[in-house]
């Protein structure tokens, strides 16, 4: 309601009142608010501002007094167009209400009611209406005689520039210490938009980041009304660009990676500095030792050697893009693409190391499915002979397709209990395989499984593959990366590449089970 001018106040352009009434519960920008008894700090140079803009102050606090009711407060309007406006608004009525801008430094929610017991003052602001019961314009003088002195209890305010730098809190009746990563994700823009809130249609207040933040806070708060208000501006139906599309650095690929089983279960060398191709001696008549009689002529058989000749092979891969996407991209964009292009090469390589294991080993021969344990043991017991007796060497590693994974898994003994995971029944102790992981245990071979054997790469589907590590060897350089620019197309060229040479020292090494 419009207040009333008295005489005695017509010298002063004061604007006074209760600026906020203890334990009063109203609607803040935090939710349901209210303030404990001596729960707010005066800080230096108080400002009253219109509205909560700290860019558009009014006047300046010149006394103020508490008791145990609340704070009254009296401030000096500068001679402004905005001081004369906020004037002749508060003796009319148009803004007949305080609102205290604070910064909250501790608090409990009592009931779903966030009760301030600590806060610091930041500003207080001449409002339409306010947030908590009781604070309102109690008085205003709205002119000042000409020539009279100030009163050394109200000495004369001095008004400062509106200023141009970001405000300390955003536009809030009561503000939490807010993080910059809340801050940082209210920065989307937002655009005003009627929704049908509570069967009605209302204008969402969301208009702009401080708006969105304001409300994001109240919402976290238990403002129901700020939840719908939050809700509705992130619909991105209506509100297209309000809440972006964030595209994550975290890349989805289940058909590749940079597994190697094959190459796992064989032995390493370094791949000699120059040449495509090398040597390895290999011993092919071995010297003999016999009984002799007494004068006797000794065994003599010259011991006879030859080398095993080993094809070096480039192993090589190329993308083509365009500059845009090299310059313009995410960083990441070049990683990924190099990543990929490793698990490319680690499949190419482990493929070529597998048709060397089976066209240079054992045929295990015509077996049936193996559908037992038994059939399992014969299959590896023979492999185990087989190796021995053509390398000299033991058979340590089995590698098996995905499908002959399962159906080890699978197999179980009369009273249906799994034969080889000793884990979950000790009483088989045939080795441990399990759903979780691509590497066990299978009759004390050291099992790895291998997509290569199964996916098309011609290496046979279903296969198990029982290996001598030193039988076989696989020589690699390091992984070498090429990037060329083609300037008739302003694309660019990225290869990655590798050599890789697999030595069949001794083809019995390797003891196969194929069913195509």
């Amino acid at each position: 309601m419009p207040v009333t001018i008295t005489a005695s106040d017509a010298e002063t352009r004061i604007i006074a009142g209760r600026i906020v009434q203890w334990d009063a519960e109203g609607n803040t920008s935090a939710g349901r608010t209210k303030f404990l008894p001596n729960s707010i700090e005066f800080g230096k140079n108080t400002k009253l501002v219109l509205e909560h803009n700290r860019t558009k102050p009014l006047g300046k606090l010149v006394e103020w007094s508490q008791d145990d009711t609340g704070i009254t407060a009296s401030f000096k309007i500068a001679k402004t167009t905005a001081g004369n406006d906020a004037l002749e608004e508060a003796a009319t009525g148009l803004r007949s209400d305080f609102s205290v801008g604070v910064e909250v430094d501790a608090w409990d929610n009592k009931d779903g009611v966030m009760a301030i017991s600590a806060s610091k003052l930041i500003e207080v602001s001449l409002v339409t209406d306010g947030a908590i019961p009781g604070a309102e314009v109690e008085k205003v003088a709205a002119t000042e005689t000409q020539g009279q002195a100030a009163s050394e209890s109200t000495p004369e305010p001095q008004i400062e520039e509106p200023k141009t730098e970001g405000d300390d809190l955003v536009s809030e009746t009561v503000s939490e210490a807010v993080s910059t990563e809340a801050v940082e994700a209210a920065k989307a823009e937002v655009k005003a938009t009627s929704y049908p809130l509570n069967s009605q249609k209302v204008r969402n207040p969301i208009v702009d980041k401080a708006s969105y933040l304001e409300h994001s806070v109240r919402a976290s708060l238990g403002s129901d009304e700020s939840k719908l208000y939050v809700a509705a501006a992130a619909d991105t139906t209506d509100n297209a660009g309000l809440v972006p599309t964030r595209q994550l650095t975290e890349v989805i690929n289940g058909i590749s990676n940079a597994d190697r089983p094959i190459i796992d279960s064989i032995s390493r060398g370094a791949l000699p500095d120059a040449g495509m191709t090398f040597e390895i001696p290999k011993i092919t008549v071995a010297p003999t030792v016999a009984v002799a009689s007494e004068a006797g002529t000794p065994s003599n058989t010259d011991m006879n050697s030859a080398f095993v000749s080993v094809d070096v092979k480039k192993y090589i891969g190329q993308q083509v893009f365009s500059l845009e996407i090299l310059d313009r991209s995410s960083p990441a964009f070049f990683a990924e693409l190099v990543r990929q292009m490793e698990f490319a090469y680690a499949k190419a390589t482990d493929v070529a190391v597998g048709t060397a294991l089976i066209n240079g080993g054992t045929d295990g021969g015509n077996r049936a499915a193996l559908t037992t344990g038994a059939l399992v043991s014969d299959f590896v017991s023979d492999a185990a002979v087989s190796i021995y007796k053509g390398t000299l060497g033991f058979a340590q590693n089995i590698i098996v397709s995905p499908e002959q994974w399962g159906a080890l898994m699978g197999l179980v003994d009369s009273s249906n209990r799994p034969i080889f995971n000793q884990t979950i029944n000790p009483q088989n102790a045939g080795g441990t395989l399990t759903a979780t992981a691509v590497r066990g245990n299978l009759l004390g071979l050291n099992l790895r499984v291998s997509t290569a054997l199964t996916d098309g790469s011609g290496l046979g589907d279903n296969t198990l593959l029982v290996v001598n590590p030193d039988a076989y060897t696989w020589y690699e350089s390091a992984r070498l990366s090429l990037q060329t620019n083609v300037i008739s197309s302003g694309q660019v060229q990225v290869a990655y590449y590798g050599y890789g040479a697999i030595a069949t020292k001794l083809g019995a090494g390797a003891y196969r089970f194929m069913v195509a």
